[in-house]
Protein backbone atom coordinates (compact mmCIF):
# COMPACT_ATOMS: atom_id res chain seq x y z
CA UNK A 1 0.00 0.00 0.00
CA UNK A 2 1.14 3.49 -0.74
CA UNK A 3 1.44 6.04 2.05
CA UNK A 4 -1.29 7.97 0.27
CA UNK A 5 -3.65 4.97 0.54
CA UNK A 6 -2.94 4.63 4.27
CA UNK A 7 -3.67 8.35 4.75
CA UNK A 8 -6.90 8.11 2.74
CA UNK A 9 -8.08 5.14 4.79
CA UNK A 10 -7.56 7.21 7.92
CA UNK A 11 -9.16 10.35 6.45
CA UNK A 12 -12.31 8.42 5.45
CA UNK A 13 -12.43 6.46 8.74
CA UNK A 14 -11.87 3.18 6.91
CA UNK A 15 -9.83 0.19 8.07
CA UNK A 16 -7.64 -2.31 6.30
CA UNK A 17 -10.57 -4.72 6.67
CA UNK A 18 -12.76 -2.28 4.74
CA UNK A 19 -10.15 -2.21 1.97
CA UNK A 20 -10.05 -5.99 1.92
CA UNK A 21 -13.85 -6.10 1.65
CA UNK A 22 -13.84 -3.52 -1.18
CA UNK A 23 -11.47 -5.70 -3.20
CA UNK A 24 -13.20 -8.99 -2.37
CA UNK A 25 -16.76 -7.78 -3.02
CA UNK A 26 -15.91 -5.37 -5.78
CA UNK A 27 -15.47 -5.37 -9.50
CA UNK A 28 -13.07 -3.59 -11.81
CA UNK A 29 -15.05 -0.67 -13.20
CA UNK A 30 -12.27 1.12 -15.05
CA UNK A 31 -8.79 0.54 -16.39
CA UNK A 32 -6.47 3.54 -16.61
CA UNK A 33 -2.99 3.98 -18.01
CA UNK A 34 -0.59 6.07 -15.93
CA UNK A 35 0.65 8.98 -18.02
CA UNK A 36 4.19 8.89 -16.66
CA UNK A 37 4.95 5.19 -16.21
CA UNK A 38 2.43 3.80 -18.75
CA UNK A 39 1.46 1.17 -16.15
CA UNK A 40 -2.15 0.00 -16.03
CA UNK A 41 -4.16 0.96 -12.93
CA UNK A 42 -7.48 -0.58 -11.98
CA UNK A 43 -10.41 1.13 -10.25
CA UNK A 44 -12.25 -1.42 -8.09
CA UNK A 45 -15.71 -0.49 -6.81
CA UNK A 46 -17.02 -2.44 -3.83
CA UNK A 47 -18.49 -2.14 -0.36
CA UNK A 48 -16.98 -1.46 3.05
CA UNK A 49 -17.87 -3.71 5.97
CA UNK A 50 -20.77 -1.34 6.72
CA UNK A 51 -22.04 -1.58 3.11
CA UNK A 52 -20.80 1.90 2.18
CA UNK A 53 -19.82 2.18 -1.50
CA UNK A 54 -16.09 2.73 -1.87
CA UNK A 55 -13.36 2.44 -4.46
CA UNK A 56 -9.74 1.40 -4.49
CA UNK A 57 -7.22 2.18 -7.19
CA UNK A 58 -4.53 -0.46 -7.54
CA UNK A 59 -1.94 -1.86 -9.90
CA UNK A 60 0.00 -5.07 -10.24
CA UNK A 61 3.53 -4.54 -8.90
CA UNK A 62 6.58 -5.96 -10.72
CA UNK A 63 6.72 -8.82 -8.20
CA UNK A 64 3.12 -9.79 -9.06
CA UNK A 65 1.50 -8.45 -5.90
CA UNK A 66 -1.38 -6.00 -5.72
CA UNK A 67 -0.23 -2.46 -4.87
CA UNK A 68 -2.99 -0.18 -3.59
CA UNK A 69 -2.52 3.42 -4.73
CA UNK A 70 -5.53 5.03 -3.03
CA UNK A 71 -8.86 4.23 -1.38
CA UNK A 72 -11.92 6.44 -0.98
CA UNK A 73 -15.65 6.40 -0.30
CA UNK A 74 -17.60 6.56 -3.56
Amino acid sequence: MSIHAVEELDDDNLTIFDLENIVLTGAIVERQRDRQTREVKYVVRGQTLLDVPAEAVAKIAPDGTLFVITVYRA
